[in-house]
């Protein structure tokens, strides 16, 4: 029995975030340059959201580039920044067929014009579709968005529109990029390494990690379906008793 199969479809986790990792060391054991690992990586985005649109996954977020990514070699920069405006443009159709919405968040302004512009130009085109939602983090740092959506609290207090009082979790919800969606039940990072990177520290706290060894150009469907029956074979407990849970 193949993974997909052990799955039972009524425990799915309804969002499902990915730190893409290990591109670069995959091309680098290959002997070639770091952005061949990236655009190998491309064939896994859509293996994965394929396989999470068939069975049921409402929301994907894939963690692309990061704010610190910027700091990278510009050449490799430049190199993922063309990579992605070429990507977008040639998965809008799949993407459609699929009946997948593409979103983004992060400091999308930040991105080079005409990647800005592609973008923009994929998130209108795929804008009607609602079988899942596939996100993608760019130029994303959580510790920015945190802070961001602070300032936007401060301000509207500042102005009177509202009390300390009023601040509260939903609230904060609210002000963040990922206000259109729930948080993630499962965070998967490939690579092997374990750690989170800056990615949606406000939105894990109790989301279920999952780590997988393969670099994410080797990351196909069966390694997928392979996390979501890791993540139902466990008990989430949100602070409550085994005994709490099951009653």
């Amino acid at each position: 029995m193949n993974f997909k199969e052990q799955i039972d479809t009524k425990r799915l986790p309804q969002h499902i975030a990915i730190i893409m990792d290990g591109n670069g060391r995959w091309a680098k054991e290959r002997g070639r340059l770091r952005v061949f690992g990236h655009e190998n990586g491309v064939a896994a985005v859509r293996n994965t959201a394929e396989a999470a649109a068939e069975i049921g996954v409402k929301y994907i977020t894939l963690y692309a580039f990061s704010t610190e990514n910027w700091n990278r070699p510009k050449k490799e920069v430049d190199a993922l920044m063309s990579l992605l405006v070429k990507t977008i443009n040639k998965e809008t159709e799949t993407l459609n067929k699929n009946k997948i919405r593409l979103q983004a968040i992060g400091d999308l302004k930040s991105l080079k014009p005409d990647t800005y512009n592609e973008l923009l130009k994929a998130i209108e085109n795929t804008k009607s579709n609602d079988r899942m939602t596939l996100v993608l983090a760019l130029s994303y740092s959580s510790r920015g968005e945190m802070v961001n959506a602070v300032k936007q609290i401060a301000e509207k207090a500042k102005k009177g529109d509202l009390d300390a009082e009023d601040i509260n979790c939903d609230l904060i919800n609210q002000h963040l990029n990922t206000h259109f969606m729930p948080d993630p039940e499962l965070l998967i990072r490939t690579s092997g390494e374990q750690r989170i990177s800056n990615f949606m520290l406000w939105q894990i706290a109790y989301t279920e990690l999952y780590f997988c060894p393969k670099y994410w150009p080797d990351f196909g469907k069966e390694d997928f379906y392979k996390a979501i029956v890791d993540y139902q074979s466990r008990e989430r407990r949100f602070g409550k008793t085994s005994e709490q849970i099951t009653k």
